[in-house]
């Protein structure tokens, strides 16, 4: 049974960074994609980041430069390191892995930029 438990998020001042981190703890699955995506309050949720098995990696608009996606594969995690925080980026962040049949999800985190 795929269990996805996301650790990292937290309250942050805006220019400060946080480094959230997704483990598959429970399965020996190989994901064809990882990621993170977001929701803040009264908004749909939206892609964040991905990488793929392969290392190719894909950003939304607004945090390139700024967020950065790795994997650890020995390690069964992916982390996704954001920098430069911003106030918009609050939300709470949900991490994804998905197989050719089956989509997963954790139970997100809260992230919070605010001075």
């Amino acid at each position: 049974q795929v269990q996805l438990v996301e650790s990292g998020g937290g309250l942050v001042q805006p220019g400060g960074s946080l480094r959230l981190s997704c483990a598959n703890s429970r399965s020996s699955i190989a994901f064809l994609i990882m990621g993170w995506y977001r929701q803040a309050p009264g908004k749909q949720r939206e892609l964040v980041a991905t990488i793929t098995n392969s290392g190719n990696t894909n950003f939304v608009d607004s945090v390139k430069g700024r967020f950065t996606i790795s994997r650890d594969s020995a390690k069964k995690t992916w982390y996704l390191q954001m920098n430069d925080l911003k106030p918009e980026d609050t939300a709470v962040y949900y991490c994804n892995a998905q197989t050719t049949i089956f989509t997963y999800w954790g139970q997100g985190t809260q992230v919070t930029v605010s001075s």
